[in-house]
């Protein structure tokens, strides 16, 4: 099972791919002087401290974000996300890795908003702590996220991206999911809605693209990467995946630079692989 502390996972391959994802869409957002919304449902603490702590305990960056730390070649969408993970990191050492809400700061301007959920009692604790002086740009609430989502939707500027990523360690949050980006989607058909969701031995997980699917017919993108086989008898995370709603025209090459590059550099042995679908309108 996953643990309920995002900081056990902190900089691992998952957040690779999700991070990368993130920060491309931010960037789409970014490109129009309009200002938008970003919509972090379970936001988790804003930094993690990869040497301390939780985060140290499994050493999941080793998986991840350290991989690539040192590397020089990347696919230009892959370095624009890891320079966002150095700005957190000004000596050039990877001590810390930056977490969803971390990242939206860094690439909203000053018109832009970022509205946080966190229903873990520490985890909200810190993630308010690290914002508290950001004033109405940045406000984290302690709370359930897919209810938090409800009253935001839609924002007063019509423009805003949803991330939902919440940990899956209870099978009843695949459901809470589906009815979220519905309920979404009914109040706000064009914003754009972004899902993580882990690749585990569990029937949930595998049937769950299927259901995103049904519920956006005419608009998505499906990205997932697998990092080594299945984990036999287990619920061991082997990868993850990103299901956007109303993704930007921009995201589907992007992707075809960067997923093959990430499985020869995360892949664990010779099931890793990435899969890359979408239907546009």
């Amino acid at each position: 099972m996953l643990s309920y502390r995002h900081a056990f996972h902190a900089g691992n391959h998952a957040d690779v791919l999700k991070h990368l994802v993130l920060v491309h869409l931010l960037r789409y957002l970014g490109q129009k002087d309009k200002p938008f919304w970003c919509i972090d449902t379970h936001a988790g603490a804003a930094l993690y401290d990869l040497k301390e702590g939780y985060a140290a305990k499994n050493a999941e960056f080793e998986s991840g974000i350290s991989r690539l730390w040192t590397l020089q070649d990347l696919p230009p969408p892959l370095q624009d996300y890891l320079e966002q993970v150095r700005a957190a990191n000004p000596d050039g050492a990877l001590r810390f890795y930056p977490g969803s809400p971390q990242l939206a700061m860094q690439l909203l301007r000053k018109q832009d908003r970022l509205r946080m959920f966190e229903l873990h009692s520490t985890e909200s604790r810190l993630l308010q702590q690290h914002f508290r002086t950001a004033g109405a740009r940045a406000i984290a609430l302690a709370g359930d996220g897919f209810k938090g989502m409800q009253a935001l939707l839609p924002p007063p500027c019509r423009r805003a991206l949803v991330l939902i990523d919440p940990p899956f360690e209870d099978k009843h949050d695949y459901q809470k999911v589906i009815e979220a980006v519905q309920d979404g989607l009914k109040r706000f058909e064009t914003g754009i809605f972004a899902v993580w969701y882990p690749q585990i031995q569990r029937l949930e997980s595998q049937r769950f693209p299927a259901m995103l699917k049904r519920l956006a017919e005419k608009n998505w993108l499906h990205v997932s990467l697998s990092v080594s086989a299945p984990v036999a008898g287990g619920f061991g995370l082997h990868g993850s995946g990103m299901f956007i709603v109303n993704p930007p025209w921009t995201l589907p090459e992007a992707l075809r630079q960067v997923m093959p590059y990430l499985v020869e550099v995360l892949g664990q042995d010779d099931k890793a692989g990435f899969a890359l679908e979408q239907q546009m309108a």
